[in-house]
């Protein structure tokens, strides 16, 4: 991480997500908001909504979620009227189920290549065609160890800039922002390429 972003992260440190995604997105042409509705994702969601309504949120469904992620998707892209963008694989998981035989476990070597498949091929597709200038997203510190890392600003490999207003904030205030505009979680939620709550699936590493 530069300097610049460092000076930049000490400075919003106690800035409100509020702010912080205001002072991201004044210097922001091309934004994209990432999502896979997973539990607390209504947060960031329902921000970026109200703060710019009309940015383009990039959903890579893997095909493998549960009924009721589904369900709570279609929800919240209603409810919030989001701009949603979804990317999909090449591939079928009816196809992929009778070549991989499934889901592999994460010791399998034949995991990276489903991962690529149903994850990072569909994400990269987005970037190409989309080629935001900001990318927007609900990271938190406390979920992995590379979170734990990075801060409210980080940058990709390639240098595109991401922002994560709510880095800072613990269950206990998601819950109360939840509860102060109405939203709900939804918790029952699987991720094939994670299978453990705290490991990275590469999408953030990218």
């Amino acid at each position: 991480m530069n300097d610049k972003i460092i000076n930049f992260n000490n400075k919003l440190i106690n800035k409100t997500p509020k702010e912080i995604l205001n002072w991201v997105l004044q210097k922001s042409k091309n934004p994209i908001l990432t999502t896979n509705f997973r539990p607390y994702e209504c947060a960031i969601l329902h921000l970026c909504s109200i703060v710019r309504p009309n940015i383009k949120v990039v959903w890579c469904d893997s095909g493998y979620n549960t009924k009721a992620t589904y369900l709570y998707a279609q929800k919240m892209i209603e409810k919030l009227n989001l701009n949603i963008k979804i990317y999909v694989p090449n591939q079928t998981k009816d196809y992929r189920d009778a070549i991989l035989g499934g889901i592999p476990s994460i010791d399998d070597p034949i995991h990276k290549k489903f991962t690529e498949e149903v994850k990072l091929e569909p994400f990269r597709r987005a970037m190409f065609e989309i080629r935001p200038d900001l990318w927007i997203t609900n990271l938190r510190k406390g979920q992995t160890d590379f979170r734990d890392s990075i801060g409210i600003l980080s940058q990709t490999e390639n240098g595109l800039l991401k922002a994560s207003p709510f880095y800072h904030w613990t269950d206990k205030k998601l819950d109360e922002y939840m509860k102060e505009n109405i939203l709900e979680n939804e918790y029952d939620y699987f991720d094939p390429t994670k299978v453990e709550e705290k490991r990275e699936c590469g999408l953030h590493d990218i």
